[in-house]
C-alpha cells in the first residue's frame, strides 16, 4: 500500500510538473506581435497575444510627412512596442491617430505619445473616454481626441485620403469605422472580430445587436477588399457579409421567441446554450451573451 501510495503520490508531481511546462513553453513560444504589409505604404500590426494585456490589434499608413495611426494597445509599454516597430519601417513619426472606439485595450496606448497628436474619434467615445476617468482602467486624460465627429466625415492627412463612419451604436456608443478608399481598406475595431464565434457588445457603453447590424449593413456598402478586425485575423468581404447573415439569422429567430413569450432560459435552451453565463466581461463579471443582449433589447421597456 505504501509502494502504491508513492507511485501515485510521484505521478501526480510528474504530471503537475510536465504541465507547468508546457504552460511555460506555451507561453514562451507564443508568437509576438508581427507587422504585415497590407499592401503599398498600409501596415498591420496584428497581435495574437490578445488576453497577455497587449491589446488590439493596430493598423498604420506612411503619409507624405508623417505616420497616420488606428488604435493603440492597452499600455504605453505595449504601445512603444509599436512605435519601435513604426520606426524599423520608416523614419517618420506618428502625427495623427484615428480611435475606433473608448475601451481601453484601444486607447490606454495614447500615453506613448507627445504633445501635439492629433486624436480623431466619434463625439461618443471622447464622451465615454472622459467618464472612464473613475473606473478600474481609466483612458488617459491628457491624451483625449482633439477632433470629433457625429455621424461621417473626410479628410485628407499627409495626402492620404480618410473616410470615417458611424451608422449607430454597435460595439459601443461611439465606434468609429475608419476606411480608406484609395487603398480600399476598412479598420473596423471590435465591430470586426474574428476571435470568437459571434459578435460582442457592450450595453454598459450603449452598444446594441441592432446598432451593430446597421454597421455591418453600411461596411458592406463601402467598396473595400480588406478588412482588418480589433482582434484576430483580418477578415475578407465574405466574411463580413457572413458574419451579418449569421447574426440577422439569430436576431430574427429570438425576435419571433421573444413574441411568443418565451423565457430568456427556452431560448437560449433552444439554441443548446448553458443557462448560467460563464464568460468575462468588465471588471471580472460574468459578460452577457449575444442571446441574452438581444433578449434585453427586445425586452426592455422605454
Amino acid at each position: 500500500m505504501n509502494s502504491l501510495r508513492k507511485w501515485a503520490l510521484g505521478s501526480a508531481a510528474l504530471v503537475a510538473f510536465a504541465s507547468l511546462g508546457a504552460s511555460t513553453w506555451a507561453q514562451d513560444q507564443a508568437p509576438p506581435m508581427t507587422v504585415v504589409k497590407i499592401k503599398n505604404n498600409v501596415y498591420w500590426a496584428h497581435d495574437p497575444n490578445f488576453g497577455q494585456g497587449t491589446g488590439s490589434n493596430n493598423g498604420f499608413i506612411i503619409g507624405k510627412k508623417g505616420v497616420i495611426l488606428v488604435d493603440t494597445k492597452t499600455t504605453l509599454a505595449a504601445e512603444k512596442v509599436v512605435i519601435a516597430e513604426i520606426a524599423k519601417v520608416t523614419p517618420l513619426t506618428v502625427n495623427t491617430i484615428f480611435i475606433t472606439h473608448s475601451d481601453g485595450d484601444h486607447v490606454n496606448g495614447l500615453a506613448a505619445f507627445p504633445d501635439g497628436v492629433t486624436i480623431v474619434a466619434q463625439e461618443n467615445c471622447k464622451k465615454e473616454m472622459m467618464e472612464s476617468v473613475s473606473s478600474r482602467n481609466p483612458a488617459p486624460q491628457n491624451r483625449l481626441p482633439t477632433r470629433t465627429y457625429d455621424k461621417t466625415d473626410k479628410m485628407t492627412v499627409d495626402g492620404i485620403h480618410v473616410r470615417l463612419y458611424h451608422w449607430g451604436p454597435g460595439h459601443t456608443s461611439g465606434d468609429t469605422v475608419v476606411y480608406f478608399p484609395d487603398q480600399k481598406i476598412v479598420f473596423g475595431g471590435d465591430l470586426l472580430i474574428s476571435n470568437r464565434p459571434e459578435i460582442f457588445i457592450h450595453p454598459a457603453k450603449g452598444g446594441t445587436v441592432a446598432g451593430w447590424i446597421e454597421n455591418a449593413k453600411g461596411i458592406l456598402t463601402l467598396k473595400a477588399d480588406t478588412y482588418l478586425t480589433g482582434h484576430g485575423e483580418k477578415m475578407t468581404r465574405e466574411d463580413v457579409q457572413k458574419k451579418l447573415d449569421q447574426t440577422v439569422d439569430k436576431y430574427n429567430k429570438v425576435k419571433d421567441m421573444v413574441a411568443q413569450g418565451k423565457s430568456l432560459d427556452d431560448i437560449k435552451k433552444s439554441f443548446g446554450e448553458p443557462l448560467v453565463t460563464t464568460g468575462r466581461g468588465e471588471g471580472g463579471a460574468p459578460a452577457a451573451t449575444l442571446t441574452e443582449e438581444m433578449y434585453t433589447e427586445m425586452t426592455k421597456k422605454s
